[in-house]
């Protein structure tokens, strides 16, 4: 029971009152106090003393490390959606496109469906209050639709194929954020989890996955956590605890003023016996580093892919009376050998700029630009291979970041949104012929090409909706296939979900290509025994 108090303290279940703190220290604030007393009253134009306080925290916070961090009132909410693994509205994916609030997909269970509510339908008033035309934004959206559990709210919603707009009135519930984007066998004996975060609902979202992956007949498992910028630290160890058996350690963290904490496995899970790989990136970071580095410390699985973002501080969130939040670092955790994998952070421009400087000085292309000093290394074990800490999990197979395809155009073009809007726009106007043709996903992504006539309308609409990008033919060449894959994979998604849109845009994974190579080798054992 203490030992479960202890966890729940340290993932944020508790708050600190005033009282614990050192009253000695409390009197360094009267100088704060102080100035804005003075700024109120002297200062020479009116002043937002919430404003200013607001500032000098963040101001603080940043004196400290680069992951304290202060989060207004109005934030907390969106800040806590990911990691709480739901929120409360009505339930849809949305886009606006054209000045125009669209449905893309409403989320399966959820009020929206089960009202009627279809992918393509166009909103055209929230209560009483048009919304089309009115420059909406994102966040305009979401405070008109989120809202409080059992609270109505009134959508108009033009369809096509109908003269008359259709009135719903839809209930507010809870919708879940799934953190599981894509589960599926890749090749017939092994399958592939995508994890997007670490959230309250990762372990159940897991746990299904698995079981309906073993039921289908995966002998091998790849996890993937690219892009994974980690959540809560409970979450790791609960996955982590799926593939360790026993009571092996997991992961430890120690503060000044928080003892040693003693992270174990403890229950039978579901893939403690199969292959496994797991995958990472320069943006896989945190709990994503907690469970790759217990794995590869306890020689459970290979880690394939480049090295990761190198996050080893542990945040407490800590509620104001004010109904803000600070997200204070009390803590340093270290994986199961000892490896403390916090990159530095004595420059914060340097550390801000870190991927940045990776990229220039060629690490993602070449594993010998990686220089680190024999002081960082530790050992497995249980095989006792050379790992090494003090900047992110470094892999065990390493695969470059293949740029042949990619050109200035291709992430212009990306970052414009063009594939995004472009797809939804196509989607909606063939919807039905695209389901009539492939009713399937399977048959779609078996047979459906992106065309020559879809190619010409693509071009023609980018340059319609965004003048200032400029066409290169040449640039163009180099990434057409890119570009065929990325407007598949949009189109699979608009049609049918996160998951089908993996399955199409894995095929120019070459992390994941890397891995189901190595899965599925005879090595595979003997690699879990090497130095590589």
């Amino acid at each position: 029971m203490i030992k479960l108090l202890s966890i729940l303290s340290f993932i944020g279940f508790s708050t600190l009152s005033i009282a614990q703190i050192d009253s000695a220290k409390i009197a360094t604030t009267q100088k704060f106090d102080e100035v804005l007393t003075y700024v109120n009253q002297l200062y020479v134009d009116d002043v937002e003393a919430k404003e200013l306080t607001d500032a000098a925290i963040v101001a603080m916070l940043e004196k400290l490390d680069p992951h304290s961090t202060f989060i207004s009132a109005e934030d907390v909410a969106d800040a806590n959606q990911q990691i709480n693994g739901n929120f409360v509205g009505i339930g849809i994916r949305f886009q606006i496109l054209r000045d125009t609030l669209m449905v893309v997909a409403t989320i399966p269970g959820g009020p929206s469906e089960k009202l009627g509510l279809q992918a393509g339908d166009k909103i055209l008033s929230i209560g009483e209050e048009n919304v089309a035309g009115i420059g909406l934004k994102n966040s305009g959206v979401k405070e008109r639709l989120l809202g409080d559990r059992g609270t109505k709210v009134m959508v108009e919603v033009k369809r096509k194929r109908t003269k008359r707009p259709i009135d719903f009135v839809i209930t507010r519930d809870l919708i879940p954020v799934n953190s599981v984007d894509a589960a599926y066998l890749v090749t017939t004996t092994t399958g592939y989890i995508k994890l997007n975060s670490f959230s309250r609902s990762s372990k159940k979202e897991v746990q299904d996955a698995l079981r309906d992956l073993q039921a289908q007949g995966m002998e091998n498992l790849i996890f993937d956590l690219q892009g994974n910028g980690g959540g809560l630290l409970y979450a790791a160890k609960y996955l982590a605890d799926e593939f360790l058996s026993e009571d092996k350690l997991i992961v430890y963290s120690e503060g000044r003023s928080q003892p040693r904490l003693d992270l174990r496995a403890g229950k039978k899970g579901l893939w403690e016996d199969g292959r496994l790989v797991m995958l990472t990136n320069e943006y896989s970071a945190s709990a994503s580093e907690i469970l790759s580095g217990a794995i590869q410390d306890w020689d459970r699985g290979l880690i394939v892919g480049r090295r990761t973002y190198g996050k080893g501080l542990v945040q407490r969130p800590i509620d104001l009376t004010d109904g803000s939040q600070i997200r204070l670092t009390i803590a340093r955790y270290f994986t199961p050998s000892g490896r403390f994998i916090q990159k530095p952070y004595d420059d914060l421009e340097d550390y801000r700029n870190d991927l940045v400087n990776r990229y220039e000085n060629g690490e993602f292309i070449n594993l010998d630009s990686i220089q680190l000093p024999d002081s960082l290394k530790f050992e497995t074990l249980l095989e006792k291979r050379t790992v090494y800490g003090g900047g992110g999990i470094m892999p065990d197979y390493f695969v470059s970041l293949d740029t042949s395809e990619t050109s200035d155009y291709y992430s212009d073009l990306n970052r414009a949104g063009i594939f995004n809007s472009f797809s939804l726009t196509y989607v909606d106007d063939n919807r039905d012929n695209l389901l009539n043709n492939y009713p399937t996903f399977d048959t779609f992504n078996s047979e459906f090409e992106i065309t020559d006539k879809i190619l010409k309308k693509f071009l023609k609409y980018s340059s319609q909706e965004d003048e200032e990008l400029e066409f290169s033919e040449e640039d163009y060449v180099t990434s057409l296939n890119l570009i065929k894959l990325r407007l598949k994979s949009m189109f699979a998604q608009d049609l049918w979900g996160y998951s089908e849109f993996y399955q199409v845009y894995n095929d120019s994974n070459e992390i994941l290509q890397k891995a189901i190579e190595l899965i599925e080798s005879e090595n595979y054992n003997a690699a879990l025994k090497e130095q590589n």
